[in-house]
């Protein structure tokens, strides 16, 4: 893994731990910190001062004289005396022998203490829970510790939050601000914790810096240290009692008599801290600061806030800038938004975790079932890029399925390994906005340096991605074309998987089957299965030296199916009844109707004595369908292969002799886009293939003849003109209306002529050179083995190898291809 890559992980594994350990906390905190945002002005609304007429407003000596007479032996620690009645007056004292504080009204023009402040109760529950969780021992006790933990926890989510979404275009404003809410899943979830976070960075930045202030008494010295000029403070006298009116009197005489919103005086022993709002100031700090020596009347120190440096500013309003209000109402309402959206990231951040951790445990269970194969023992390599351990499960399972194959992160695919194995296959995923996987990165940037020859190697690639994003699989298809530059030779077309698309899984199965690959594993994607009846059977290539060729139909039970030229039907088969009958003799297993029936659906092992109940079901088969929906029946070509323990195979021999016709099977069909039509029914097609390969393109000339449009031409092979002419009929008629316009047939076992398809392409080049100046979309369908890689050769040849990898990114070359 490259050092970058490393950080990157390393900044990911502690962002979404400190997630799980921080989140909940900081969820309450951001709820409870909304709430707080404007208690002022709730607790004001809910407390307001009675009308008071001009002049009838007591002054603060008066008022608390008032109070002392209410009550005697209290002690008056804080005097809020406003400028009017849009806010309560309020004081604050303590009783004899308690150091609990209580706040109290007191009426502006009578003096009358008329009770706690509506709402204040609240409000105090409020605070404590975010200060510190409400726990025991208040700002002493391990509640203070867990919020300052993560306060710093929100700093890291915000700085690590921004490296780990640096997107591709950092310079377009749209990768910042814009949120697309079309995403669905873990894309959406992805997306809102993302983007939102990006919007409320700066505000939880702010939070957490300041937030940390009422935390640690290191910082705050620090912050203070850093700020403002060290000067010596007076320091109260605590055995001396500080008489209120005369401080009053001082701080009257000290600002002249000048106006002010609000003034507030804290009582410390024998000092007075007097704060007077200045008129219309934005926040509450915005005031002129005095401190009064409450027994003479002096002043100790004056800060008018005109005076104030940035420093002492800053110093002096941090709970204004904890809550927004340094920047007035915009300020407090974005600091509001930005709290409330606190859960957001909470839930969305647990929603990816368990994401994850699904997918983790999938990979787990493959590993588990998968054992690693030596990579220098391999003469095959399965390589994967993952992000989130897709990409690895199915390249673990790919290479169990291969002969003589090893699974190995991408990043260890260096130039030896290349240059020593004959097969490569990868399956990449596409992170975000087409980036490669965190543990890629070094790989992705190699794949700009010069290539490499790879002409002796044979390659695939399974691109993984999300279709919600523009750059859908963009790595994988960025690998698979380094690869081709580099000489490799495509063993078939890469293969789109969007998200955990079940259907792309399987087909991608299906193609390492055609490969030699296992046929006897489970669906690595399982998915539900409707009733089909069988309801035609026949053969088509009697007296046949090949292997026998089967027409087979199949109608939906109780349900209209509808599908397109290139789709595929998934069948679910079983075994033949004689292998069964073989692994119950060996086993010694009591030959019953439930004990049938469970085993003609299972992978029967080499070795009889294997546990039944640890069985895996059969995966599925896949067949192109030859018919139009239309029809409303799915119409094979189906050749029986035998397999190696002389029985017949899986699929071909459950569907051309071990079905009952007449009887149910269980199958689905599965869309296909890449082999769809073209959307324009006027461009010409080119149709390719050989053997069973007919019936992917006889679905298309099926529904060219229903729904009309430009010229069809179709090439292909089979064995002997006598026995092997599947649909002869059929397809001269279709040529007689002028459906097929040019039509080739070669025959690879009679004498003269052509001997196979791609001979046939090669020579008739200047026809087909040019449909595709025409803007023909050219249709392979058939083996894998022999006849793709051919047909695609003569094709290069005709039109080059540029133009065909141009024709291949515009969808005007597709292949169909087992």
């Amino acid at each position: 893994m490259s050092e970058p890559s490393m950080i990157r992980n390393v900044l990911f594994q502690l962002h979404w731990f400190l997630g799980i350990t921080a989140g909940l906390v900081l969820a309450v905190m951001g709820v409870t910190g909304a709430s707080l945002s404007f208690e002022p002005e709730i607790l004001a609304a809910l407390n307001r001062d009675r009308p008071v007429a001009a002049g009838t407003r007591l002054s603060g000596p008066v008022l608390a004289e008032r109070f002392a007479v209410q009550k005697p032996g209290a002690t008056i620690t804080r005097l809020t005396v406003p400028a009017d009645s849009s806010e309560p007056t309020l004081v604050g004292y303590t009783l004899p022998g308690s150091k609990e504080r209580h706040v109290e009204r007191i009426d502006p023009a009578t003096g009358r203490l008329t009770g706690t402040l509506k709402g204040s109760a609240v409000f105090e529950v409020m605070e404590d829970l975010h200060r510190w969780l409400a726990l025991p021992d208040d700002g002493d006790g391990i509640g203070r510790q867990i919020t300052g933990f993560s306060a710093i926890a929100l700093i890291y989510f915000a700085l690590s939050g921004l490296y780990l979404r640096w997107p591709k275009r950092p310079l377009d404003w749209r990768n910042w601000v814009v949120l697309d809410l079309r995403k669905t899943g873990r894309n959406l979830y992805r997306a809102l914790h993302a983007v939102i976070g990006g919007w409320v960075l700066v505000f939880y930045l702010l939070s957490g810096l300041t937030g940390l202030w009422w935390s640690y008494d290191w910082y705050r010295d620090g912050v203070k240290a850093m700020l403002v000029a060290q000067v010596a403070e007076s320091k109260p006298d605590k055995g001396a009692k500080a008489d209120l009116s005369l401080a009053w009197s001082g701080f009257e005489r000290a600002t002249e008599g000048r106006r002010y919103d609000r003034i507030v005086a804290s009582v410390r022993d024998n000092q007075v801290q007097f704060r007077a709002k200045l008129p219309g100031a934005r926040h509450d700090r915005v005031t002129d600061e005095l401190t009064i020596d409450g027994t003479s009347g002096a002043v100790l120190s004056a800060t008018p806030y005109a005076m104030r440096t940035v420093g002492e500013d800053i110093v002096t309003s941090v709970y204004e800038l904890h809550r927004g209000a340094y920047f007035g109402v915009a300020g407090r309402i974005a600091i509001l938004l930005a709290s409330l959206s606190m859960p957001l990231f909470t839930i969305t951040g647990f929603l990816l975790y368990f994401a994850r951790r699904r997918r983790k445990a999938a990979l787990a269970a493959v590993v588990g079932d998968t054992p690693d194969r030596p990579v220098a023992e391999a003469t095959t390599l399965v390589a994967y890029a993952s992000q989130t351990g897709s990409a690895e499960r199915l390249a673990r399972l790919t290479a169990e399925a291969l002969p003589a194959a090893a699974a190995l992160p991408i990043a260890a695919l260096d130039d030896a390994a290349l240059a020593r194995v004959k097969r490569l296959f990868v399956i990449a995923s596409t992170y975000g906005e087409g980036e490669p996987p965190d543990n890629a990165r070094g790989f992705a940037r190699a794949l700009d340096r010069a290539a490499p020859d790879l002409s002796h190697l044979e390659y695939a690639v399974m691109a993984l991605g999300d279709r919600e994003y523009a750059e859908f699989c963009a790595f994988g298809h960025r690998v698979d074309r380094w690869l081709h530059d580099s000489g490799a030779t495509r063993l078939f077309d890469a293969v789109e998987a969007d998200g955990e698309d079940a259907d792309a899984q399987r087909h991608w199965q299906r193609q390492l089957a055609g490969l030699g690959a296992r046929t006897d594993q489970p669906d690595w994607a399982p998915a539900a299965m409707g009733e089909w009846r069988l309801v035609d059977r026949r053969l088509l290539n009697p007296g046949s030296s090949g292997g026998e060729a089967w027409h087979i139909a199949l109608e939906p039970i109780g349900a209209t199916v509808d599908w397109m030229p290139g789709d595929i039907v998934e069948v679910v088969p079983q075994q033949d009844a004689r292998r069964v009958d073989a692994f119950l003799n060996a086993a010694g297993i009591a030959d019953t109707p439930e004990m049938r029936a469970l085993l003609m659906t299972r992978i029967l092992p080499d070795a009889a004595d294997a546990d039944v109940a640890t069985l895996k079901p059969i995966g599925h088969r896949e067949y192109s369908i030859a018919s139009i929906a239309a029809s409303g029946r799915v119409e094979l070509i189906v050749r029986r292969c035998p397999a190696a323990d002389g029985y017949d195979g899986l699929g071909s021999g459950w569907l051309c002799h071990g079905a009952p016709l007449g009887g149910t099977i269980a199958a689905r069909v599965r869309a296909n886009p890449a082999f769809h039509p073209p959307r324009d029914a006027a461009t010409p097609l080119v149709l390719i293939g050989n053997g069973t390969g007919l019936a992917g393109l006889l679905a298309h000339v099926r529904h060219r003849a229903v729904q009309g449009g430009g010229p069809v031409s179709l090439y292909w092979g089979e064995r002997q003109a006598a026995q092997d002419d599947f649909h002869a009929v059929e397809r001269q008629a279709l040529a007689d209306r002028g459906v097929v316009t040019r039509s080739i047939t070669t025959w690879s076992r009679d004498p003269g002529g052509h001997r196979y398809v791609q001979d046939a392409v090669a020579a008739d080049a200047p026809a087909i050179a040019e449909a595709v100046a025409a803007r023909a979309t050219i249709y392979v369908c058939g083996s894998v083995q022999g006849m793709a890689p051919a047909v695609h050769a003569a094709l290069a040849t005709i039109l080059g190898e540029t133009a065909i990898e141009a024709m291949l990114d515009e969808g005007r070359y597709r292949r169909d291809i087992y």
